[in-house]
């Protein structure tokens, strides 16, 4: 974050944080996607931290992603859930039944059902953890 800053004690890091005005949240993510036009990253477990400076939000993100290539034929679009369950099991790209189904260790007809009704990983496995 601060160029030499590697042997710096993180309580006067924070101080100096402080005083400039930023300001550092931790975020407990289950998981981050980021999507490029061809491929997903996709961050298990993640490290992710919101620094607030000066009215912006800057995001980090630790952590090794497992990369996937895009298939827009088979993947919801944001904004494309389904309407009161009808049919809902077209609109789930399987990769993401697979990630839910492992995630929250349950049967893929659970974690599709859950994702059709979620439309987002990380809801779908909290639900389905949840039950």
């Amino acid at each position: 974050m601060f160029g030499g800053g590697g042997g710096m004690n993180p309580r006067k890091m924070r101080q100096m944080m402080d005083q400039m005005g930023i300001d550092v949240t931790e975020i407990d993510a289950e998981e981050v996607i980021i999507r490029t036009d061809d491929t997903e990253y996709v961050f298990h477990d993640a490290d992710v931290q919101r620094m607030d400076a000066q009215g912006q939000q800057t995001y980090q993100v630790v952590g090794e992603p497992d990369e996937r290539p895009r298939d827009d034929d088979t993947g919801a679009v944001e904004g494309d859930v389904d309407d009161a369950g009808s049919g809902g099991s077209t609109d789930v790209a399987d990769q993401d039944v697979e990630i839910v189904a492992q995630r929250a260790d349950v049967p893929e007809s659970e974690a599709r059902a859950a994702l059709a009704e979620t439309g987002d990983l990380a809801a779908a496995v909290q639900r389905l953890q949840e039950e």
